[in-house]
């Protein structure tokens, strides 16, 4: 029988891109190993990703040829030195628990490069080869985000030690998105693929164009924004100035938690806006309820150079809805969105006015999107497929 090792940092019931793309991913790697007499132990975290939002797990689940084990972190308000110490613990535990047993391949998802870099580790200590799927560029985001000139000097060849000795252990290297690429071309020992996010099953199975007669706030137009509300999304830098303009015929609703919700509270507890509702995160059932009582959906980005590479998640959660999107996108995610949602409002991120100005050039009533294509193309288990045969080949 053959072993693969399988890291995320998040997992189910999280609520976050990680889980949603890895837990989905295990189920179809679950099923083609299975015929290969293959086992999966997977190493994930307790639900941490938002203190607002919690639900029910199990530390140890057991099905078939998964084992999934969950180890418990400290809480985290998603600020640096929290998120450190959390993940110090996984790091360490992981390594704890995997020193006696034998695989014979490492699969590990990051976004902050270190889950990959403890893969990165098992991988050199076992001699085996090592799959890494990147959502992020870890580098580059934190040395923009932080912000801090000092603490970006210390952290640098530091962090480049780590990316390198991660990177270039690599087997394989999966990234999720196309830009970036150009970043990757340094790292030339492994394979290449870009298997994307993926439209999950519950949004084929619903009607978003229905809206049911308890609709909030009917006298005015609903803009949802339901993700993270952290720096890189920038939230606070242009929702209470578009909300406090447009305060007669739209009515912003926020789903989520996130390191910045508190600037964004602020902004809008400062401005007294009372067409801007904060509220928690919600499971996906509610949310997909929330959705269809949107009139138009928002994805914004904080105008930094590193998010022009990237390609966030929510932009096939809200796309395979139908509804119209609001974007404040620059760099590849808006070359994907004007490919694929050609439909999309665009507007400078970080710019209110330019967002006030485009809402006021439009009637959302008479955007008509088609997403027959889009959804055929990005639909989750056809993804997954191909992203787990890949996996598989490495054993």
């Amino acid at each position: 029988m053959k072993r693969i090792l399988f890291l995320s940092f998040y997992f189910r019931p999280d609520l976050c891109a990680g889980s949603f793309r890895n837990s989905p991913l295990l189920d179809e790697l679950a099923k083609q190993s299975l015929e290969r007499n293959v086992r999966i132990d997977v190493y994930t975290t307790t639900p941490n990703r938002y203190p607002t939002y919690s639900n029910k797990y199990d530390l140890v689940e057991e099905s078939g040829n998964v084992r999934i084990e969950r180890i418990k972190v400290p809480t985290h308000s998603n600020g640096l030195i929290d998120q450190i110490i959390s993940f110090k613990t996984f790091y360490f535990s992981v390594l704890k628990k995997t020193k006696k047993i034998r695989y014979d391949l490492v699969y590990a998802s990051s976004s902050r490069l270190f889950t990959a870099n403890l893969g990165a580790k098992i991988s050199r200590n076992m001699d085996i080869p090592l799959y890494l799927d990147i959502r992020d560029i870890f580098f580059e985001t934190i040395q923009e985000v932080t912000n801090n000139k000092l603490l970006n000097l210390i952290l640098y060849l530091p962090l480049k030690y780590v990316e390198f000795s991660t990177f270039n252990q690599a087997t394989h290297i999966n990234l999720i998105s196309g830009g970036f690429s150009t970043y990757f071309e340094k790292f030339q020992k492994s394979d290449r693929s870009y298997f994307t996010h993926g439209i999950d099953s519950i949004f084929f199975d619903n009607e978003f164009n229905k809206i049911s007669d308890s609709k909030p706030n009917k006298g005015k137009h609903i803009i949802l924004y339901a993700g993270n509300i952290g720096e890189g999304q920038g939230l606070e830098k242009i929702i209470p100035e578009a909300a406090l303009k447009l305060s007669n015929r739209y009515q912003f609703r926020i789903i989520g938690d996130g390191g910045a919700r508190n600037k964004l509270e602020s902004e809008v507890e400062r401005l007294k806006l009372q067409n801007v509702d904060i509220l928690n995160p919600v499971n996906r059932t509610d949310l997909v309820n929330e959705y269809k009582q949107a009139d138009a959906l928002l994805i914004h980005l904080n105008n930094l150079k590193a998010f022009e590479s990237v390609l966030p998640s929510k932009i096939f959660e809200i796309g395979a809805t139908g509804k119209p999107v609001i974007a404040g996108i620059e760099g590849y995610s808006k070359q994907f969105l004007s490919e694929y949602l050609p439909d999309a409002i665009f507007f400078k991120p970080c710019d209110p006015d330019d967002l006030v100005k485009k809402l006021s050039q439009i009637r959302l009533s008479e955007i008509k999107p088609d997403r027959k294509q889009f959804l055929s193309k990005f639909k989750r288990e056809q993804v997954d497929k191909e992203f787990a045969k890949s996996i598989l080949s490495y054993l």
